[in-house]
């Protein structure tokens, strides 16, 4: 499928054929939550945890005489039931990852890129490159062409300078095609590619 290719001064580059095995597949709403869940999970720490009855520190004696004392009968001041004592069942570290098929992930971001071109929220630019690293600049080009929230995809590296001056704009995010990923392409509203980045997704996924 055909799709007009622009320029940062938002003039037209000529066209670039998309891939239907790739922008042109029915998207899956449940393929895509599977995947963003499998990354939101990822990248948790999983850090949070309390002390058990074995870690606390405290004497482990006896705390009153067996009978006779008018009390309950407890041993250690360590449990929980005590103030400064242990937690009953609480969270150990862990990680919180699981496991993913290759298809499924990449049918994913097969069906987020799929969905961006069918929603006309797909934006294809000739290269991703500045002169000089001025956010103004940027903004002043990117409001010419309706962009205020998009990820922006280039090739196998980022332009350095359009790096920079993006980095101060919000809800404007940049990665390389490497990094292109389900999470980050449906969180934004649009989704910038370069002729590069459709070569190296076609790659990718093909």
């Amino acid at each position: 499928m055909k799709t007009d290719v622009l320029t940062l001064d938002n003039e037209k580059a000529g066209s670039v054929d998309l891939s239907n095995d790739v922008f042109g597949v029915e998207p899956r709403p449940d393929i895509l939550a599977r995947v963003v869940n499998w990354q939101l999970a990822k990248r948790r720490a999983g850090t949070h945890t309390t002390k058990s009855t074995g870690e606390v520190v405290g004497s482990t004696a006896k705390i009153g005489r067996q009978k006779g004392g008018g009390r309950a009968r407890h041993g250690s001041r360590k449990t929980n039931i005590f103030r400064g004592g242990a937690v009953a069942h609480g969270p150990v570290q862990r990680s919180h990852a699981f496991k993913l098929p290759k298809r499924v992930r990449a049918l994913g971001l097969k069906s987020a890129l799929s969905a961006k071109r069918a929603d006309g929220k797909l934006v294809v630019l000739e290269n991703a490159e500045l002169k000089e690293p001025k956010t103004r600049h940027l903004v002043a080009r990117l409001s010419a062409m309706g962009i205020a929230n998009a990820l922006v995809v280039d090739g196998a590296a980022v332009n350095e300078n359009f790096a920079r001056a993006a980095s101060n704009i919000p809800d404007i995010d940049v990665l390389p095609s490497i990094g292109a990923n389900v999470y980050d392409i449906v969180r934004r509203d649009k989704l910038v590619l370069t002729r590069d980045a459709i070569a190296a997704l076609e790659e990718r996924l093909k």
